[in-house]
């Protein structure tokens, strides 16, 4: 044997084990996210987390790919078909509206989902017991927690006598929160402005046509009108309006008051169904998980800018109070 052709063949020899004993590379996850943005953030936070604590880190074992409609709910399911067309490994959806567009929009991703109604009813799911199909998640009560949340402000405003809420009509998730809202004022003694709004710029050009004296109060329960939560803020203060939310975010940015679930708390509850699917479990067989833990935020500072003294009673019961 030649010398070059002994080097050739120890070469090959001598590489063989080391192309045996190589590692093939861990698949990175593509975790798609669709929301409305504003507060919803929150919830991918606690996904992070969440995921973290399972021992899932992000740009290790997978990436998450967030598309934010910024309240525009009719392009989430252009949005979803996008991500499904990219073979996204996993959508999480945020919000009832947005799930139920990202259910209709795609035909064969795997999705995670929170909703803040009942996912039976709005056709999210065949059972909470037995999903089927390819969604699971968490859900909230947000639509049974409209009359506690008028009552608080009750409480927080005695002389209340007009409360104005601004939502979409054509979102489905909404109908029964229009429902319960009327309800609640009405044995409150409370009268209920409703106003229809489909996108931002009529939320806005609403917002701004609100005169003096015309409310006492904005009462908010649209997930495309909390997305937009500082604009609300800096309205109730502009126009001195106590305003009450279903999440924490928003009075931290200035509102008065909220009484909901934590968004936060559902993304880290969404955390160990997002690494089940992620690793093989069929979300037709995962029951969907309640999320019952609701928080009460009181914001001292804008009470006192409005005028507003809250009762101590109130204050005890309170999760967090802002000063």
């Amino acid at each position: 044997m030649n010398r070059r052709a002994f080097l050739i063949l120890s070469g090959g020899l001598l590489a063989a084990p080391r192309a045996a004993g190589a590692q093939p590379t861990a698949k990175v996850y593509r975790v798609g996210v669709v929301l409305e943005g504003g507060p919803y953030y929150a919830a991918v936070d606690g996904l992070r987390d969440g995921l973290k604590e399972l021992g899932f880190d992000e740009g290790t074992h997978y990436n998450l790919h967030i598309r934010d409609v910024k309240g525009n709910l009719t392009a989430v399911g252009e949005t979803a078909k996008s991500l499904e067309r990219e073979n996204i490994d996993l959508i999480y959806s945020v919000a009832t509206g947005v799930s139920v567009a990202v259910q209709r929009a795609t035909t064969k991703v795997p999705i995670v989902f929170y909703a803040g109604v009942d996912p039976v009813a709005v056709g999210l799911v065949k059972s909470l017991a037995r999903p089927g199909g390819r969604i699971t998640g968490v859900h909230s009560r947000q639509v049974d927690l409209i009359g506690k949340r008028l009552g608080i402000l009750k409480e927080i405003v005695p002389t209340l006598r007009r409360v104005v809420a601004f939502y979409n009509p054509d979102n489905p998730a909404l109908r029964d929160s229009a429902t319960t809202a009327r309800e609640a004022t009405r044995q409150l003694g409370i009268e209920l402005m409703e106003r229809h709004v489909r996108t931002v710029d009529e939320l806005r050009a609403g917002l701004r046509g609100l005169k003096a004296g015309e409310v006492d109060a904005i009462l908010v329960w649209d997930a495309m009108v909390v997305s937009q939560s500082q604009l609300i803020v800096d309205t109730a203060k502009t126009k001195k309006l106590p305003s009450m939310f279903f999440d924490r975010t928003s009075v931290v940015g200035g509102g008065l008051a909220s009484y909901g679930t934590s968004y936060y708390g559902v993304g880290r509850l969404a955390a160990k169904y997002v690494h089940r699917v992620l690793s093989g479990t069929s979300p037709a067989a995962m029951p969907v998980e309640m999320s019952d833990r609701y928080e009460l935020v009181l914001n001292l500072k804008t009470a006192k800018a409005l005028g507003l003294t809250i009762p101590p009673s109130l204050l005890q019961r309170a999760d967090q109070v802002i000063e």
